[in-house]
């Protein structure tokens, strides 16, 4: 299963999803939110959502050069931070940039497609989907 954004037109910029994401985790705030809502250009543009798009052959993992980032079955990658050197090859590399940054630790965040943030969307932008 993969984390998918299903119509970003129906998004209004409320970062429900992004709370949820980094109250999964125990933190506040948008720090640690794995999944990003920014403004096209102004509120009568829309918005974008980053969220990492769990790619078959991940451009992220290809660039580590300690295997911190592993491909994932079905798409995207496992992060394990013990490896990590905090290079920021693996952000460089993601084409869309969905691979954020913790400057408190100096490692990657990076979505796990747990789907937590799904029911925090009041607008249903976002879905699971089979890999």
């Amino acid at each position: 299963m993969r984390l998918a954004v299903v119509d970003t037109d129906r998004c209004i910029g409320c970062q429900s999803c992004m709370f949820a994401c980094t109250r999964r985790q125990g933190e506040t705030g948008f720090a640690h939110s794995r999944i990003n809502v920014r403004s096209k250009g102004g509120m009568e543009r829309g918005f974008i959502v980053v969220v990492c798009r769990a790619c078959r052959d991940p451009p992220c993992s290809k660039v580590c050069p300690t295997d911190a980032l592993k491909p994932r079955d079905g798409g995207g990658v496992i992060f394990d931070s013990d490896r990590c050197i905090g290079c920021r090859n693996c952000q460089n590399a993601c084409p869309i940039g969905a691979v954020f940054w913790n400057e408190e630790i100096n490692k990657p965040m990076i979505c796990i497609h747990c789907g937590y943030c799904i029911n925090y969307c009041p607008h249903g932008v976002l879905t699971m989907e089979e890999t």
